[in-house]
């Protein structure tokens, strides 16, 4: 999900779903040794940060070997799991088109992996943010559970025009989302774990809030798409997670959300459940 414009038909060599060869054999050594560089940087610093879940899954799916993943492979081992699939697409795809996919447990994924001197930031998601970020948490059957729901609730939103609401929620819970486990605050969300930088700033830093999770709550608040955000939510389990959102009946609360203002990044409200009241230093720092 992405603020850049997006073709409204797929590019050449792409099928009608959008999705291309992953065409593994075309890696080049340079390109599978930034991968393991990636990898091997974030494996180190991920433990006592990262949720168990998370930390389960890339030996689950043996992408601790050597090299960019072959998604024909790691399909295998993830169907087995919990029915996901990854499949490669060009770039980043229609609203529409990324829903269906989650819908139908397909995960898509960018093929091209950043270069050398793009290691600690890239702005358009690549094969490591897709693999390394998200796909060891769709070994999780509550996770792999509520990216489904996700992505059936992303179509039915399209009929309400409700499609930034649903891309908070997204943006704050699997590219951005905290949980709270038995040792303290880990993290989860894509975003974060494929970042050296803000799995750092995410637990660390006193800048950000960190707030309990509320579905309006998160889906009224805009986010930063530019920088490390200014407010993290905590969400207590994938369970609960799962609960907060498929038994809901989006179309009230899409309702009720209309006669409610947005809130910036940083806001805090008397109702909120803070684990951490932010001192935003670094977002001031970063405007002067």
């Amino acid at each position: 999900m992405s603020a850049h414009p997006i073709p409204d038909t797929p590019p050449p060599g792409a099928a009608l779903d959008w999705t291309i060869p992953q065409d593994w054999r075309a890696y080049t050594a340079q390109e599978h040794a930034t991968w393991d560089r990636l990898f091997a940087r974030q494996s180190a610093q991920l433990p006592d940060r990262a949720c168990a879940a998370f930390l389960r899954g890339p030996d689950v799916l043996h992408l601790s070997r050597p090299g960019i993943p072959d998604f024909a492979e790691l399909s295998e081992r993830l169907a087995a799991l919990t029915g996901w699939r990854v499949v490669a697409v060009p770039g980043l795809v229609p609203d529409a088109v990324f829903f269906d996919h989650l819908a139908h447990r397909r995960f898509v994924a960018g093929r091209f992996i950043r270069r050398p001197d793009q290691l600690d930031y890239l702005e358009e998601p690549d094969v490591f943010h897709d693999v390394f970020g998200h796909v060891p948490l769709l070994a999780d059957p509550a996770y792999a559970d509520y990216m489904q729901a996700y992505g059936e609730g992303g179509l039915r939103s399209l009929r309400f025009d409700a499609l930034h609401r649903l891309a908070r929620l997204y943006w704050y819970t699997v590219e951005f989302g905290l949980i709270e486990e038995a040792d303290g605050l880990r993290l989860f969300g894509a975003g974060i774990v494929s970042s050296h930088g803000e799995s750092i700033f995410a637990l660390d830093d006193p800048s950000p809030n960190r707030i309990a999770f509320d579905l309006m709550r998160v889906m009224r608040t805009h986010y930063r798409i530019d920088d490390y955000q200014q407010s993290y939510f905590v969400i207590p389990s994938f369970a609960a997670l799962l609960d907060a959102t498929v038994a809901v009946d989006f179309a009230p609360v899409y309702a009720a959300l209309e006669a409610l203002d947005d809130l910036a990044p940083d806001a805090v409200l008397a109702e909120d459940r803070l684990f951490t009241r932010g001192a935003q230093a670094y977002a001031r720092g970063r405007r002067g």
